[in-house]
């Protein structure tokens, strides 16, 4: 597909977990398990309304705020045996997630912003087999802006190493978190609901956010952004 067909956007930034990777469900079924082994009851449902978005600093502190203590060392312990874990066995894409990326123009800029470290985001771009799609473009909220997600300058960040302009950028965001962000760094923002974590409520969570565009599958996002 030449580059001609998508001039209404220079550059496509996608998040990874949840956008790219099925790893939210996963993930936050794991953690609310651990949360309610310590002690303090959560179900997966609470998990991602609360945490989905979140890294670092912003994640440990969103969880003390919660429980009302700081965490003990055998969370942090048993969290990075989950991260090793999947690491090293894996993590499905999110349905259609692999076919889309692969099948945009080989001179569109696009780029990869998380909250994720980029440890965890080129370990799973390699199992994706999506590696060399984005190059050195792969970016994480921890490692390289000062403010993580929900601030914008993570997407501000990336479109400015791409070297396009942000407005002239499309965002895919799957969570309250990241489109807060999205939306404020003044990209087009197509919130993507394709993931298993996208449970009953979650359109309409981003809808009240301000995001004019839901794509519930990457059939949605081609058609969006008139890439059939």
């Amino acid at each position: 597909m030449p580059k001609s067909q998508t001039t209404s956007f220079d550059a496509i930034i996608f998040d990874f977990d949840g956008v790219l990777l099925e790893s939210e469900y996963e993930g936050n079924r794991l953690l609310a398990e651990l949360l309610t082994d310590l002690g303090h009851r959560h179900t997966v449902e609470e998990a991602m309304e609360r945490y989905v978005g979140l890294a670092g600093r912003d994640f440990l502190a969103a969880l003390e705020s919660q429980i009302g203590r700081p965490l003990p060392a055998e969370f942090h312990q048993r969290r990075k045996e989950q991260s090793v874990r999947a690491l090293e066995e894996g993590v499905q894409a999110v349905a259609g997630a692999i076919d889309f990326v692969r099948s945009l123009p080989a001179d569109l800029p696009m780029a990869v912003a998380s909250s994720s470290s980029t440890r965890w985001l080129r370990g799973h771009l390699q199992h994706l087999g999506l590696t060399g799609v984005f190059g050195d473009h792969v970016y994480s909220g921890n490692e390289h802006v000062e403010r993580g997600k929900p601030a914008p300058d993570l997407y501000l960040f990336a479109a400015d190493q791409l070297g396009v302009d942000i407005g002239r950028s499309v965002i895919l965001e799957d969570s309250v978190v990241g489109v807060t962000g999205a939306l404020a760094s003044g990209a087009r923002v197509i919130g993507l609901t394709a993931g298993a974590h996208c449970l009953a409520g979650h359109t309409e969570r981003l809808r009240n956010l301000g995001v004019a565009e839901i794509a519930h599958s990457f059939d949605d996002v081609r058609r969006l952004l008139g890439l059939d």
